[in-house]
């Protein structure tokens, strides 16, 4: 209860301070945004950032998906609990038919993480893998052969990609006490898919091997760490929303995985649509990430991608 006092208070202060915080925000990603290839990519390997925890990551003309998210969700949907299925529009604007996607991965199956994942699959042919909870929400667009329910450590080719799914948990966003909709996606109907109802279901952490380098994203800033078996990572693909209430995140993941690179993410505002200036989920303080990172790791490097635009 101390615990959750302490959160409270700390989200209460961050609320009446926003602005300040996210003028720091802004100023730190000025000084943290690199072009891909300043992270020292390996020849022909291609990283893009989507918003929130998506990256499309591209090697010899195919391209992998990473918790694709473009049809972003209002907040009023949110509240009224109407329906959130994916925006074709936006999907062929971000997502061309001329993109040979080798596959779709799913960390968890939030819906600022999976709402897109059936419509890609459909417009692309293409498999998608995750959770038993990612093959139900599959099912519900009629894709239930298009989806892959990964088991742990398992190392599953696509085109040029070589994805192992690493159990892991999400963080207790709800004042360090609950994960915010746990358990499984058991939904019926599409219209019952309301932001609710997209569960988290199983949580992984996605190790990508590709063009002779390594990546590791992570969706939310929690881990299982008696699960984690990689280490030396090129660049970690890092979740930061969360981290406040995960004691001793940094040092937990970044002694697991010891990377060169931290690229955060998940940090900003993602009830905006793509198109608008970006603004910061609540509390994230994503000016504070090199410090932390810099407190527990002198040899990991931060840097930021620019926000995926069309």
């Amino acid at each position: 209860m101390i615990g959750a006092l302490r959160h409270a208070a700390d989200l209460a202060l961050y609320r009446a301070t926003r602005s300040a915080h996210e003028r720091e925000d802004h100023a730190a990603l000025a000084e943290l945004e690199v072009q891909p290839q300043a992270l020292g990519l390996a020849p022909g390997v291609g990283l893009e950032w989507l918003g929130v925890a998506g990256y499309r990551i591209t090697f010899e003309g195919r391209s992998l998906l990473l918790d694709p998210y473009f049809s972003r969700v209002p907040f009023r949907n949110v509240v009224r609990r109407i329906p959130a299925l994916p925006d074709p529009q936006l999907i062929e604007r971000h997502v061309p038919a001329s993109e040979a996607v080798a596959a779709v991965a799913i960390g968890h199956t939030h819906f600022d993480h999976a709402v897109d994942a059936p419509a890609i699959a459909r417009r692309l042919e293409c498999k998608v893998y995750g959770s038993a909870s990612l093959a139900a929400l599959m099912r519900l667009h009629g894709l239930g052969d298009q989806a892959v329910e990964v088991a742990p450590y398992r190392v599953y080719e696509a085109g040029p990609f070589e994805l192992t799914f690493v159990p892991s948990v999400h963080s207790k966003l709800l004042l360090g006490l609950r994960i915010p909709y746990d358990g499984e996606l058991t939904c019926a109907h599409l219209d019952g898919l309301a932001p609710s109802a997209y569960r988290c279901g199983q949580v992984w952490g996605i190790h990508i091997a590709v063009g002779g380098m390594t990546f590791y994203h992570q969706g939310s800033a929690d881990l299982a760490d008696e699960a984690m078996r990689h280490r030396g990572v090129d660049v970690f693909l890092a979740g930061v929303a969360g981290r406040s209430v995960t004691p001793r995140y940094w040092s937990r993941i970044l002694g697991k995985l010891d990377p060169r690179v931290v690229v955060p993410s998940h940090y900003d505002d993602f009830f905006r649509p793509l198109g608008d200036p970006m603004g910061f989920a609540a509390n994230v303080k994503v000016a504070a990430v090199p410090a932390e990172v810099a407190a527990v790791s002198r040899d990991a490097r931060v840097a930021a991608l620019p926000l995926k635009r069309l």
